[in-house]
């Protein structure tokens, strides 16, 4: 099986050069191939950052036949955000662009996601499935009850992207309890078309396959997407619960290892 292939790795960066090999590779996907930007992007040292990076975990999925030295060796990232890392007079990155007062008074074990990406090379392939395995290995290492963080669509013309955005709206709404509000004035409504109008076939050609991955785990989203100019995206909240999530991963690991054997 591809998934046992003994030159992949999955561990938790170690150092300051893991980290930066994490955001070559971010470089490489937000900015070089989507045309992101942000205050603290190094273009010149091709380093995509931000104030984030110093107090989150980093998700590495290394293949040793590349170059650490050059940086290259890491193929695949997820950040990973604990809200005990984060006080009340702090803000999770999501909290940007998201009300999360909802989570925060919740009272639950919370994990911001971000950053997830995989390099050209191995897309399609089992990095992602290996990236989902050790998530759901910290999720159970952490105890953490509900997973959140923004998923991106390509672009920022809402109206390009209505199927997608109103079938997430009319299909997979949080409960209230759990529901994330946009903030404004880069708040953008995903009630675009009415339930009578949904194209299920336009909407998942059009739907990024992170977020289809993340709602064939249960995945729900919060109300409202979020225009973000600078990296040339429109996001939107995704959260998950784990106690429904855990029979859920098991079912998608299982259908994404028989693909790879």
């Amino acid at each position: 099986m591809i998934t046992d292939d003994p030159h992949f790795v999955l561990r938790l960066a170690r150092d300051a050069r893991d980290l930066r090999a994490a955001q070559r590779l971010r470089y490489a996907v937000f900015v070089e191939e989507l045309g992101g930007d942000g205050a603290l992007v190094d273009h010149a040292a091709r380093l995509e950052c931000d104030g984030i990076d110093a107090v989150a975990d980093h998700l590495l999925l290394i293949d040793g036949r590349r170059d650490p030295a050059a940086l290259d060796d890491v193929i695949g990232v997820y950040r990973l955000l604990p809200g005990d890392r984060v006080r009340a007079t702090e803000r999770f990155y999501s909290e940007t662009e998201y009300d999360l007062a909802p989570l925060r008074a919740s009272g639950r074990r919370l994990l911001e996601l971000g950053r997830s990406c995989v390099h050209a090379d191995y897309r399609g392939g089992a990095a992602v499935l290996r990236l989902w395995n050790g998530l759901a290995d910290y999720v159970r290492m952490h105890a953490i009850e509900i997973l959140f963080g923004v998923a991106s669509f390509h672009g920022t013309d809402a109206a390009a992207l209505a199927q997608p955005l109103a079938w997430l709206y009319h299909h997979h709404l949080a409960p209230p309890a759990l529901r994330v509000c946009a903030r404004l004035p880069q708040r953008q409504a995903m009630a675009l078309v009415p339930p009578t109008r949904l194209d299920r076939r336009a909407a998942m050609l059009a739907m990024p396959a992170l977020i289809k991955a993340y709602l064939r785990l249960g995945g729900m989203v919060g109300d409202g997407a979020w225009i973000d100019h600078a990296f040339n995206t429109t996001d939107v909240c995704l959260l998950m619960d784990t106690a429904q999530m855990s029979g859920h991963h098991r079912n998608f690991s299982q259908r994404q290892a028989d693909r790879h054997e």
